[in-house]
């Protein structure tokens, strides 16, 4: 859990959460930089800097979420 949100951890940094809310889900990368680096792939979804939101009844694409977690990861982790 973090922020009182279900929570991803690996190595003991926080990769990835999500909510649920009345009216759309929310994918938050625990980075304010993820999002922002894939402008182009989140623009059809509302976002902040911190998350990003999508309707209930349309989860993100598996290869999106792939995408979001390497970004998350190489920033935590490094590259290598």
């Amino acid at each position: 859990m973090s922020y009182g949100m279900p929570a991803f951890k690996l190595r003991g940094k926080t990769i990835a959460g999500f909510a649920a809310f009345k009216n759309h889900l929310s994918y938050l990368p625990h980075s304010g930089s993820v999002i922002p680096q894939l402008a182009k792939e989140t623009e059809r979804y509302t976002s902040t800097k911190g998350s990003l939101h999508f309707p209930i009844d349309k989860p993100l694409p598996e290869t999106f979420v792939k995408k979001l977690l390497a970004v998350r990861m190489a920033e935590a982790f490094g590259k290598g």
